[in-house]
């Protein structure tokens, strides 16, 4: 069964460095998929060429049935396909009030009933109108991941690709970020492709996953399987120890060496 995004056989390279090498995920529709490794691993890097914020240089990808070159993409793509940003400080404009940046890809994308899709998307995410006409300055952090979120969401997207979103946020505010997302998936029968380094987060919020390092996919696993720690990957073992001890407040081993 073909999924609903299809990544084949995908090469980057930069000034010479391949960051990606012949990497291949099939996602699901209404699934959500987990792509997990260390810092330089390639995943960010593959959800940045899936949106199209990177090029790549070999490969295919195809969303929905429809292939997609590196250079070209239709504007549908960019209604279909959503990104939400690991820094929520850095991806919303620090001179537009909420209003407008919730408006703008309404406009891009020829949407009406505006302001009421504005009110719902705002509702959504637990802030309210009253949020409305503020600056993202005046905004806590979780406040402005929700704005982020509704921002994605207001295009009605069946892809949304999630870049760390709760990883530059207060513990505290994680799992509120983490509920709000898994709603919205089961509200809108969305697409999951979740970045992170914490294989806790994946573990609660993926059916399955990925594990990547230098640029490849050393491993493929269910959710059940990152639970019962059912790994083949001498790789995917080590990473995990390294998580366990990150959340247990232990000091974590060194990054896994290449074996």
């Amino acid at each position: 069964m073909t999924g609903i995004l299809v990544v084949s056989e995908m090469v980057v390279e930069f000034d010479g460095f391949v960051a990606l090498d012949r990497v291949s995920i099939d996602v699901l529709e209404g699934e959500s998929f987990g792509i997990v490794g260390e810092s330089g691993s390639g995943k960010s890097t593959l959800l940045r060429a899936v949106a199209g914020l990177n090029h790549f240089d070999a490969g295919g990808l195809m969303v929905d049935g429809q292939a997609y070159s590196s250079k070209r993409r239709q504007r549908r793509f960019y209604r279909d396909v959503q990104m939400v940003f690991q820094d929520p400080y850095a991806s919303l404009h620090p001179r537009q009030t909420v209003d407008a940046l919730l408006r703008e890809p309404l406009i891009i994308h020829g949407l009406d009933n505006k302001e009421e899709r504005i009110a719902r998307a705002l509702d959504e995410v637990g802030l309210g109108i009253g949020f409305r006409f503020r600056y993202s300055h005046q905004l806590s952090g979780g406040q402005r991941q929700r704005i982020a979120i509704a921002r994605a969401l207001i295009t009605e997207p069946k892809i949304l690709l999630l870049d760390e979103p709760t990883s530059a946020l207060d513990a505290s505010i994680q799992a509120e970020i983490l509920n709000l997302l898994e709603q919205a998936r089961a509200r809108h029968n969305l697409t999951f492709v979740m970045v992170s380094h914490d294989l806790g987060i994946v573990n609660h919020m993926c059916d399955r996953l990925v594990v990547m390092k230098d640029g490849r996919i050393v491993e493929l696993l269910t959710s059940r399987a990152l639970e019962t720690r059912e790994f083949s990957a001498d790789y995917t073992h080590r990473l995990f120890v390294a998580s366990e001890g990150f959340s247990s407040g232990r000091t974590a081993p060194p990054a896994p060496e290449a074996s």
